[in-house]
């Protein structure tokens, strides 16, 4: 197994009203799951291979609970990695060179019935997760925004944060709203609804601790 780790931040938007029952052990609200994925490498490495600065996305489907499998999903790739780089990226993304079960990565791959081809392609993707605040865009397939909630009385931000200290994906995590339109090869559509912003902290064993 090549030993990778990375330091990276994320934002998700799914299907889930705010807070999102699958966070905390609970079945997904509408039933379904649908999300759409994106992050930013900040630095990081998978063996002797460079990943700093490389973005990734990804559209998931899943017609029922995540864990009920048959899901449907498309990996992005940042059209600047080269060819190491990106079999290292479509490795640690399809839960390669990581212990079973350690990441989600590793989790959703074992869900996933239809995988589509990877696309490297150019990905615009900005993210403040103190902020609350994201978009992921990927010409003609994924335009993802994630904005504070805002309180319905005054129009306030509203700020709530996720502490899952034994997860497998963050630590921490900000709650946002999110609206996703993500076309092809998945098609989902997402108004204001449960989101995230996390700083990850992953390698070959699982989410790396302070």
């Amino acid at each position: 197994m090549t030993y990778w780790e990375f330091k990276g931040r994320e934002l998700v938007n799914c299907s889930c009203d705010y807070g999102c029952n699958c966070q905390f052990g609970g079945l997904p609200d509408k039933g379904h799951c649908y999300a759409v994925f994106g992050m930013v490498i900040d630095e990081g490495k998978h063996g002797d291979t460079d990943l700093s600065g490389l973005k990734i996305g990804a559209i998931f489907k899943w017609p029922g609970p995540i864990h009920d499998g048959q899901g449907e999903c498309v990996a992005f790739v940042d059209e600047r990695a080269n060819e190491a780089e990106r079999q290292a990226l479509l490795s640690i993304m399809t839960g390669g060179d990581t212990d079973p079960m350690a990441t989600f990565f590793a989790v959703f791959a074992t869900t996933v019935e239809t995988m589509h081809e990877p696309l490297f392609v150019p990905i615009d993707f900005e993210v403040d997760v103190e902020g609350r605040k994201g978009r992921l865009r990927i010409p003609g397939h994924v335009d993802m925004s994630g904005t504070p909630i805002k309180s319905p009385v005054d129009g306030s931000e509203i700020r709530a944060r996720i502490h899952l200290p034994d997860g497998f994906e963050y630590e921490y995590a900000e709650v946002a709203s999110g609206t996703s339109a993500a076309t092809k090869p998945v098609s989902v559509q997402l108004t204001s609804s449960y989101a995230q912003l996390a700083n990850l902290h992953l390698d070959s064993h699982g989410v790396v601790h302070a």
